[in-house]
């Protein structure tokens, strides 16, 4: 109803018998609106008119429309009326005011009633300068910034009593953004602290924009700190879910977070059960996630002291390129010892850092950077060595701009420490050169009741490890079946015993050399001076020698298991030669001799094998210097 209809209506009865009603109004009735005055778009709103008991029709009007909505109440007089609205739109916005009718007469109308309605503007963001962390007594400004150009904000604390502060906006020519700054009086660590901001153009003051996401000053007080945890670990990967439990006393209702390098504090309510604790889930990270978090809890004493700081670091923010790392001498190092990991990257990172099991073990080093390769790298010298030292790393690069940004980690690199106990024999039984295409097998064994044994080969990465088995003469042993061997096979190999409840190793055994033939394309010569038959305690030279560059030649005799004998070539007469001297001939000497040429940058890649010399020295047969070694034989499972 409007004041003009009113108006008439009133004019009409003074005609006729209700002269009255022009000399005595009834008394005004009470406007009230539920949930708030402040609702967002497609909610809904119950206008709740009280007025006088016998009224017979209850009218609510928008003063800025001046359309009334009246209701009649049936024959049972009713002192109060409801108006409910299903979908509030941004045109139901502004002042309303109530009236009702008792026996011809009108009351007087209601106090007037702002509704506002928000979210007809995308939110404004509220931060806190310099920071929402607060000390009890403080003063605090924030700052409500929006992309759009509104004339004005409005700043609003949370809680049973609602405040309201109204600012201008100030145009920021460097960002391009509309902003006010809101002074907040002295905040106390007994109370809760909770903001939002909204913007609005003058010409629509009950029309406000979305309101920004709610920030809690959160206020330092002297209740006992929480304690802050993360699920499962302080490194997490991008995309990944993580959960952060911030855990108080029994009195805690509400628990906070904070994150350094945001403007925004998250809430939760505590949960009772298992324990009083918050829990914070997070589906799927992103780089906002990271940072160095602290966090509170609230009760109806007030505010704790904040928990230590957690620091959340977030990999796989730069997937371009793989770091490598690798590990000198060896991933197996002998206790007390030293080691030296090496962390390589093609991207400039500003650092590395080295992490064990995703928990940070080093602090960071700054990259040097290689120019003719393009390379940059960093070297983590650890040591003394000991059982702490051993289990799986890995190494990140990151810019300082970014300190918990990192990158996708380099391929996990397992350390072992050895020599705390008696070194176990590695044995072959094909020998130590072999052709491309043979099926090759190691056994290790000892005469120590090993639960395990673990196969490196020097210069990788991976060990092999198997469980021991058991032999009638009271060995432990186990095989490690390589498959057919091609020139990814040639190499020196090494072998560990281990107990199942230690995480260290014995020392290494003897080191065994496999040489691959056939790898270089050239087939050396063979010959023996003085000649292929000679009388024992003479003086023999077997010479090896080709046209074709070669670094050593290695001289094998056929059915011995000892490692086979080197030398570096010497040019002579225009070829690459060297000659292998024995002194004082046995029988043990005779046998069949081949020879084979290899490249310093390839020790493990041979040529195809000279043509067999046989050497005949006569005489008593005699153990051999060259034992062949022989497999032993399982008898149980140990």
């Amino acid at each position: 109803m409007t004041f003009t209809f009113k108006a008439l209506f009133c004019l009409g009865l003074t005609l006729g018998l209700w002269i009255p009603v022009l000399t005595e109004l009834l008394p005004k009735p009470i406007l009230r609106v539920q949930p708030d005055n402040v609702v967002s778009t497609q909610s809904k709103v119950i206008f709740v008119c009280e007025g006088s008991q016998g009224a017979k029709s209850y009218c609510l009007y928008k003063k800025e429309s001046r359309h009334p909505w009246c209701k009649e109440i049936g024959p049972k007089p009713n002192k109060k009326v409801e108006f409910s609205i299903s979908k509030i739109d941004q045109y139901s916005a502004g002042h309303y005011h109530c009236y009702y009718q008792v026996h011809g007469k009108l009351s007087e109308d209601s106090d007037a009633l702002e509704l506002v309605v928000t979210g007809a503007h995308s939110k404004p963001r509220l931060s806190a300068k310099p920071s929402p962390v607060v000390s009890s007594g403080q003063k605090v400004t924030l700052q409500c910034v929006s992309g759009q150009n509104y004339v004005r904000f409005i700043l609003t604390k949370e809680g049973s009593q609602k405040l309201f502060w109204r600012q201008d906006s100030q145009y920021n020519y460097d960002t391009g953004n509309s902003e006010a700054f809101f002074s907040v009086p002295t905040v106390t660590s007994s109370q809760r602290w909770a903001f939002r901001c909204y913007s609005y153009d003058s010409s629509n003051p009950q029309v406000w924009s979305e309101p920004s996401d709610i920030l809690e000053l959160m206020v330092s007080g002297n209740l006992p700190k929480p304690i802050i945890k993360v699920e499962p670990g302080s490194v997490v990967t991008l995309t990944s879910s993580m959960t952060i439990w911030c855990q108080g006393t029994l009195d805690a209702e509400v628990y906070f977070l904070y994150n350094e390098g945001s403007h925004s504090t998250w809430s939760t309510e505590a949960l009772q059960k298992p324990g009083n604790k918050g829990k914070f889930f997070y589906p799927s990270v992103t780089g906002e996630h990271a940072g160095k978090y602290r966090c509170y809890w609230y009760s109806s004493a007030g505010w704790s002291e904040p928990s230590d700081t957690l620091e959340l670091v977030l990999t796989a923010i730069y997937d371009y390129n793989e770091l490598r790392l690798s590990v000198l001498p060896s991933p197996v190092v002998i206790v007390g010892r030293n080691m030296t990991l090496h962390c390589v990257s093609h991207i400039h990172y500003d650092k590395f850092i080295l992490t064990k099991e995703d928990h940070k073990f080093t602090s960071s080093l700054d990259t040097q950077c290689i120019p003719p390769s393009g390379q940059c790298q960093a070297l983590f010298v650890m040591g003394p060595m000991i059982s702490n030292h051993t289990g799986t790393f890995s190494c990140y690069g990151y810019y300082k701009n970014s300190p918990q940004l990192w990158s996708v980690p380099s391929k996990p690199l397992e350390i072992h420490i050895s020599g705390l106990s008696k070194k176990p024999s590695l044995l072959t039984h094909q020998g130590h050169i072999l052709d491309p295409g043979v099926n090759l097998t190691l056994q290790c064994c000892s005469d120590i009741n090993y639960d395990r044994f673990a196969l490196y080969k020097v210069g990788g990465a991976d060990i092999m490890q198997h469980t021991s088995q058991r032999t009638d003469t009271g060995f432990s042993m186990t095989n490690f079946t390589l498959g057919y061997v091609n020139h990814s096979t040639g190499g020196q190999y090494r072998c560990y015993g281990a107990h199942n409840l230690s995480s260290e190793w014995s020392a290494s055994s003897d080191p065994l050399d496999i040489l691959i033939t056939g790898q270089i394309d050239d087939t050396p010569s063979l010959s023996v001076m003085p000649n292929s038959s000679v009388h024992s305690g003479e003086n023999v030279t077997l010479m090896c020698w080709s046209t074709y560059f070669v670094d050593t030649f290695i001289l094998s005799k056929e059915g011995s298991g000892q490692p086979p004998l080197r030398l570096k070539s010497k040019i002579q007469d225009q070829q690459y030669q060297s000659e292998f001297s024995m002194s004082a001939v046995t029988s043990t000497h005779s046998g069949t001799y081949r020879c084979y040429g290899s490249h310093d940058s390839s020790l493990y890649l041979l040529s195809f094998a000279s043509a067999p010399v046989e050497l005949i020295v006569p005489g008593p047969i005699e153990a051999s210097s060259w034992p062949t070694k022989r497999f032993i034989t399982t008898a149980s499972k140990y």
